[in-house]
C-alpha cells in the first residue's frame, strides 16, 4: 500500500515541476526542461527529480542555475501542493542525460558498415 502512495505522489511531484519549469522556461525560446522521473524517499523527505534538457549543450549551465533557485522552486510546489502534502520535501536536481546516450548509439549503428 505505501508503494502506491509514494507512487502518486512523486507523479504529483513530476506533472506540478514540469508545470513550473514551463513556465520559467517560457520567456526563454528555444531552451526546454522536462521532468523525466522523481523519486521520492520513503520517509517524503528528499525527492530526487531527473531533468531532460534541450538542447543539451546548455544542460550543464541550466542544472546549476536550477540548482541555485532550489529554495524558489520548492515553494512554487508547496504552492501548487498545499492541499496535497503536508510537508514538501527537499528537492534535488540531476541531469538526465539518457536521450543523449541513445542518439549516440544510434549514430554509432549508423555510421557501422554493414557487413
Amino acid at each position: 500500500m505505501e508503494n502506491k502512495r509514494l507512487q502518486k505522489i512523486e507523479r504529483l511531484i513530476q506533472k506540478d515541476l514540469g508545470s513550473i519549469f514551463l513556465l520559467q522556461t517560457k520567456a526563454s525560446h528555444g531552451l526546454l526542461v522536462s521532468v523525466t522521473k522523481v523519486r521520492v524517499s520513503p520517509d517524503l523527505s528528499v525527492a530526487k527529480a531527473y531533468l531532460s534538457i534541450f538542447p543539451s549543450e546548455k544542460g550543464k549551465e541550466m542544472l546549476d542555475a536550477i540548482n541555485r533557485n532550489k529554495r524558489s522552486i520548492r515553494f512554487e510546489l508547496g504552492q501548487l501542493e498545499k492541499n496535497q502534502l503536508r510537508k514538501i520535501p527537499e528537492l534535488s536536481f540531476f541531469l538526465d542525460d539518457s536521450l543523449d546516450y541513445l542518439e549516440h548509439i544510434d549514430d554509432l549503428l549508423k555510421n557501422t558498415p554493414s557487413q
